[in-house]
């Protein structure tokens, strides 16, 4: 008899193949939140072996996010086409090759190309596993609870990514860090193909690739404009020139969209306000998260002269409660739902940030212990419940479409993160002045998270 049947024969035995099940497909974005995490303390390392300045270090970390952003609605179109268990297999595949091969390239192009082709495995897992959740748990509550098990798994690879990041670059070198998926990707394979069940599959839906295309362009040349505009100067030909693609791209992509049978993104759902109200809440806090993420390592190594190792113990405070949190986050939300939640995550985030401002070389680390300490609470807060909000207001066999559209909306809120970062530190002649800055912009736009929360999350879908 197949392991699947036995799991399922009696109802304590269907508990234990749920548990199973979130565990094979929860490491697969544990992967993906690591990959993230893993490379924010590397990059000085990286830097010291490959070269390349601040712009090529924002291209480590956003050619992942770039093709993550751009392919996440065509794999939630996959998902429901092909099945979502083929879908996250596929991802699986492709990051356990392209981490192997990311360790031993010896240039940065090589390393940035990897990166893409990391990006399209997590983009495939992502909209798979939400999928996979939402059709093993119909009951919103315990889908919630779920949302928030799965959530506080992937969380420990936010904790864990600075801190064992960091001892492996200091003690085999940064190559030693993509390693780490192999291990991961090759259990969470064999869950995956034993003990999960295929999703149904709609036949009808095809791929949007004019969508697909214009999609990609806008959200490239819109990250190339903002990472390259203080090299070539922001009203040189080609920027300018860039910035005018991005922006003729996307009114394509609306006309496009509008028009197709099969569109990429259905603009009828935006009819939901906690749909629209949850893209852009996820675009803003992986703004402040990817953001953070990026400048805090930096001036750990940089300025403050700690170890990599050093530096990602420091980022502690902040991963730790983003592991722990999202449990208790899922449990907040099946009972009072979304709304406050996300209200008070983004407000705590924003205070977290904005004490983080007044950190420099000789502050105390309690300052910035404490600013990261709300910071962690309130990303653990707000992601679980924007997800739980925008799978909850679209009917279930789009459920694929809609984890894609948000998580595609979160993923281009890191690129604009990191990007803003970098532009708004290079205008400053001194790294720290600029930090800061970049935090104060980043503790308002998270502000206006919190407003955006309070204000449109539950609202009832116009007729």
């Amino acid at each position: 008899m197949r392991l699947q049947e036995v799991l399922l024969q009696t109802k304590v035995l269907t508990r234990s193949a749920k548990f199973i099940f979130l565990l094979g497909i929860s490491l697969g974005y544990f992967m993906v939140l690591l990959d993230m995490t893993v490379v924010s303390v590397a990059l000085p390392a990286i830097h010291t072996d490959l070269g390349g300045g601040l712009s090529g270090l924002q291209w480590v970390v956003n050619a992942y996010t770039m093709v993550f952003a751009g392919l996440m609605l065509s794999m939630g179109t996959m998902t429901d086409k092909f099945g979502a268990k083929r879908v996250f297999i596929g991802g699986l595949v492709l990051i356990l090759a392209a981490s192997g091969i990311s360790a031993a390239v010896t240039s940065l192009g090589a390393l940035i190309t990897m990166r893409a082709v990391l990006g399209i495995g997590g983009a495939a897992l992502l909209p798979a596993s939400l999928t996979l959740i939402a059709h093993a748990y119909p009951d919103p509550g315990e889908r919630a609870r779920a949302l928030g098990i799965w959530a506080a798994v992937t969380g420990i690879a936010l904790a864990a990514g600075p801190v064992v990041g960091g001892l492996l670059v200091d003690s085999l070198g940064w190559r030693s860090i993509f390693l780490l998926n192999i291990p991961i990707a090759i259990v969470s394979l064999a869950i995956t193909w034993v003990s999960i069940k295929e999703t149904s599959r709609n036949a009808k839906r095809n791929l949007d690739i004019g969508g697909q295309l214009l999609a990609i362009v806008s959200i490239v040349a819109l990250s190339y404009a903002l990472m390259e505009g203080e090299s070539y100067g922001w009203s040189s030909p080609v920027i300018l020139g860039t910035l005018g693609l991005a922006l003729l791209s996307t009114i394509l992509f609306i006309i496009v969209e509008a028009r197709s049978k099969t569109p990429l993104i259905p603009l009828q759902l935006f009819r939901s306000p906690s749909l629209s109200a949850g893209m852009s809440a996820g675009m803003l806090i992986n703004i402040g998260l990817s953001g953070i993420l990026f400048i805090i390592p930096i001036f750990f190594q940089q300025e403050r002269g700690l170890s990599a190792h050093a530096a990602g113990l420091a980022l502690l405070p902040m991963m730790i409660p983003m592991a722990i949190n999202p449990i208790f986050t899922g449990r907040i939300v099946s009972r009072v739902g979304p709304r406050m939640p996300m209200t008070f995550g983004f407000a705590s985030a924003a205070a977290g940030t904005a004490l983080l401002v007044g950190v420099n070389v000789t502050t105390s680390y309690w300052l910035t212990l404490t600013g990261l300490i709300l910071l962690g609470y309130g990303i653990s807060l707000t992601i679980p419940s924007l997800m739980a909000a925008v799978i909850s207001s679209v009917p279930k066999d789009q459920v694929g479409i809609a984890s894609g559209m948000i998580n595609s909306s979160r993923q281009l809120g890191a690129t604009l993160g990191v990007a803003m970062m970098g532009i708004i530190v290079s205008s400053y002649s001194s790294f720290v002045t600029g930090m800061h800055a970049s935090l104060f912009v980043t503790a308002l736009i998270l502000l206006g998270g919190s407003l955006l929360s309070y204000l449109m999350v539950g609202r009832v879908r116009k007729s």
